[in-house]
Formats: structure tokens, C-alpha cells, sequence
């Protein structure tokens, strides 16, 4: 990776960048420590719309573990001798030996989050932080009619100036948007009403006492709904709280070593070989590993809670904590108190309608996120789309209509493409293979060709 002097600014009229990567979170991670392991000669740039690194940070709850094994970091699977592995991350901070007596795979997200940070910390010459993409377009193709290098737009956080860079090879690798499928007016939106992805950072301004009364309702049926849920009660031990399931109970993940090997990133391949009809109903079949449901040992510390309320008061309306079972959360309904209300349709067969009467301080929705951001950012883009639609071979690169974009230039997605390559696609278990694969794909000549050299020099 090569620094250029002009990273931080705009270069539509300087050389175009090798590759521009949209987004610097794991994904984007994985592909810099590819590019430094494989001592890439490049001009690489990655904007990044947060003002820092920072992974999940509004889920980073006290105590919470990761539920995949450490190995699944940026580097292992595709290269253990890498010096971005999590052991040499744990090695430089002179804490391995301590780790290992604790005789577990599953570390504090806490210190995952640390681990990635510091592996981001190697490239900060070559980030732009604070930088919304706002499109990634096709310079105008050349007299042969081809599309040679794309365009990316990019706001400023602070000063609102929009910047334009080229590059040959775009990434884009911006994570999911939050999804509040209730309808709800906006400007209850981070006041009273606020999406998983940012709980914690805005739990203490949005209920700042500690041992206030507050009515907190939680919506999804997930891990991260079930932990704000059960995290509420911890931090406001006078608090009521309401967890709103869609389903009929809360279902525990499958993380069994047989079904876990859906994971695996030899599963690819022959995952996106199959019919699209196949694909579909393999993901339906393998849901339970990672949509809607919670790790056992959560789900028996909340049943605990309900059983000792139980055995207290068998009235259910006197808990400070329930659940609401088959019940889908319809719109959010402002009080003339400020309060918020839930309209509500659910019972056995999904076809009552209510609203709740209890007054809500916060609602918080742990429900998943939406995987189209590229299609936003695509949009000058799409007339060159192969077929008509944004898809992408199996080296995620986005196809377009024969002959319109250069073999030497090209735009890739990461983290959207769970309908071709499976399940792992928007998790880490796959990213350190994967960022590898990335490289490959956009660099595979100048690595061959270095290969060549240092074999040729071994046999000197």
C-alpha cells in the first residue's frame, strides 16, 4: 500500500486511486490487512462515514461475549502467521498467557472491539474518516466506450464539503442500515423512539437517571433485542420493561459443530453454484443459526426472571418485566405527554388489533437491518448493469454488460450478497478468507508476478 500525498483530498485531478474501499468497518478491515500481509504496491484510500473505528459500538453491553470463536478475526483462517491475528494482538499487549487461563474461545466484545481497533490503528494514513460516500458513478467511458475508472462522492461530516475521487476499483462495504418496520412520526426518532445499532450511546441521554421509573419497550425476537431487554433491568432496577415477540417464544440459536460448518468458507462455492430457488430455501432451512433467535443461556437467565415474578404475584399485570408474545408492532403513537403508545395485530391467528395503554418512555427496535445501501449509491451506475439488476459474480464483483467496464476496473461488493454466497455473508466468520479472496481478485497480477520474483531470487 503506497501513500499518496494528496489521501485526505479530493484527486479527480491527480492520477485515480487503485482502489477505493466505501466504508471501513470489518469488512473493509479485513481487505487492509490482506493488502499489508501481501505487501501490495497500490494507492489505496477507504472513507469512512463515522468520525473513528468503531464496531457495533451501541452494543457494546457490560459482560457481553462474542458468540463466534476468536479465530474468526481478520487474519487466521486466511493466514495464521499474519501479525493481525487476535493472538498477536492479545501477544502485543502482554495479556496472551492471562487469556489462555481463561480457558475460552469466546472473548468480551469489549476487547474484540479493542482487538479491531487496533488492528485499524496500522492504517490511519490511509482513511478518511468522517467521510459520507454519496455515489459511486462510472467516469465517462473512453473513445473505445469503455468504462475505465469510477467516480465517488464524498461529504464531509464536519464542514459539509462534498470531495471527489477516482479510482480504477471500487469496494463497497458499507454494513447494514437500520430497519424500524413501524410506521412512526420522525421526530420522535432518537428521542423517544431508537434503533438496536444505537443503544447504548443513547440510553444515557435519553434516560438519564438511574433510578427513575421508566417504561421501556423493546421490539424483535433476536439476541440484540433480548439483551437490551434484559440490560434495561440491570441499568434501571426500578424500570418496567415489555419485550414484543412477533413469534410465539423466544427460540434458542442452533450454534451445534455440524451447522456451524454452514459458516465455513469452503461452503461458498458449491452454495453459489445452486439454483436461486435452492438458495433461497437453504437459507429458510438454516435460519435458526442467526435471524430471530437468542444464545441458550440468555434465554434461561430472562425465564429465571419471569419465574421469580411469577412465584411473587401470579398476576401477570403486576410485573415490572413482561413478554408479549405474537404480537407484531404495527406504528408508534405519540401521547399528548410525549409518551409513546404501540399499535399493535397479532393473537393466534395474527388478526387483532390494539393498542397498548402503558405509556412508553423509549421504544427500542431490535430488528435487524436492511443490505441495500449499494443500490443508492449504484444509481448512476445502473444502465451498465448486466440484465438490468445490481448483481454480482462469485468474486463479488458486480456484473456488468459485456464490454461497457474494463477488465482492469471494476466495482465489488461486500456484506449484500447473502442471496449468492450464503449465510456468513454479512457475519465475520468469513471475512479474513474473504478479504484475501478480494485482493486476488484486483490485485492477482502484481502478486504472480511478485511470486515469480521471489522464486526467481530463492534459487539465486
Amino acid at each position: 500500500m503506497v501513500l499518496a500525498s494528496n489521501t485526505k483530498g479530493s484527486c479527480i485531478d491527480g492520477p485515480p486511486y487503485d482502489l477505493i474501499c466505501v466504508g471501513f468497518g470489518p469488512a473493509s478491515l479485513s481487505i487492509a490487512c490482506a493488502l499489508r500481509d501481501q505487501r501490495i504496491n497500490a494507492r489505496v484510500l477507504f472513507l469512512e462515514r463515522q468520525t473513528q473505528f468503531a464496531w457495533h459500538c451501541g452494543m457494546l453491553l457490560p459482560d457481553t461475549r462474542m458468540q463466534i470463536t476468536f479465530m474468526k478475526d481478520m487474519a487466521t483462517f486466511r493466514d495464521p502467521r499474519s501479525k493481525f491475528t487476535f493472538l498477536n494482538y492479545l501477544h502485543s499487549k502482554d495479556r496472551l498467557v492471562s487469556f489462555s487461563n481463561l480457558g475460552t474461545f469466546y472473548p468480551l466484545r469489549e476487547e474484540f472491539n479493542d482487538y479491531l481497533k487496533w488492528c485499524a490503528a496500522h492504517f490511519e494514513d490511509f482513511v478518511s474518516y468522517g467521510e459520507e460516500v454519496l455515489e459511486v458513478s462510472p467516469q465517462p467511458a473512453d473513445t473505445k466506450g469503455q468504462v475505465k475508472t469510477w467516480l465517488v462522492a464524498s461529504r464531509n461530516a464536519v464542514s459539509g464539503e462534498i470531495s471527489t475521487f477516482e479510482a480504477k476499483h471500487v469496494i463497497i462495504a458499507v454494513g447494514g442500515a437500520p430497519k424500524i418496520p413501524a410506521q412512526f412520526p420522525q421526530r420522535l426518532y432518537g428521542t423517544r423512539v431508537i434503533h438496536s445499532s444505537s443503544y447504548s450511546i443513547s440510553i444515557p441521554r435519553i434516560l438519564p437517571n438511574r433510578d427513575a421509573p421508566y417504561n421501556v419497550a423493546v421490539v424483535g425476537g433476536g439476541q440484540s433485542a433480548v439483551e437490551i431487554f434484559s440490560d434495561i433491568q440491570s441499568r434501571f432496577p426500578n424500570s418496567k420493561t415489555t419485550l414484543f415477540l412477533r413469534q410465539s417464544a423466544l427460540k434458542p440459536s442452533d450454534d451445534s459443530p455440524f451447522v456451524n460448518e454452514i459458516f465455513d468458507p469452503d461452503r461458498v462455492d458449491p452454495f453459489f453454484s445452486l439454483p436461486a430457488d435452492v438458495r433461497k430455501k437453504q437459507i429458510r432451512d438454516v435460519q435458526t443459526t442467526n435471524y430471530s433467535v437468542v444464545r441458550l443461556e440468555l434465554i434461561e437467565h430472562v425465564y429465571n426472571v419471569m419465574y421469580r415474578q411469577k412465584l411473587r404475584d401470579p398476576d401477570q399485570r403486576n410485573w415490572a418485566h413482561r413478554i408479549r408474545s405474537q404480537q407484531e408492532v404495527r406504528a408508534a403513537v405519540e401521547r399528548p405527554d410525549g409518551k409513546v403508545e404501540l399499535a399493535l395485530k397479532g393473537g393466534c391467528e395474527g388478526v387483532l388489533e390494539s393498542t397498548t395503554s402503558e405509556g412508553f418512555d423509549l421504544v427500542v427496535f431490535g430488528t435487524g437491518y436492511k443490505r441495500d445501501v449499494h443500490k443508492r449509491l449504484l444509481k448512476g451506475a445502473e444502465g451498465l448493469f448486466m440484465d438490468g439488476e445490481c448483481s454480482v459474480d462469485r468474486r463479488y464483483r458486480v456484473k456488468f454488460v459485456e464490454g461497457a467496464v474494463a477488465r482492469d476496473a471494476g466495482v465489488w461488493l461486500q456484506g449484500c450478497c447473502e442471496a449468492t454466497h450464503g449465510l456468513s455473508d454479512s457475519l465475520l466468520s468469513i471475512l479474513a478468507v474473504r478479504g484475501g479472496q478480494m485482493v486476488d481478485s484486483i490485485f492477482g497480477e502484481q502478486i504472480d508476478a511478485q511470486a515469480a520474483k521471489e522464486q526467481i531470487r530463492a534459487q539465486l
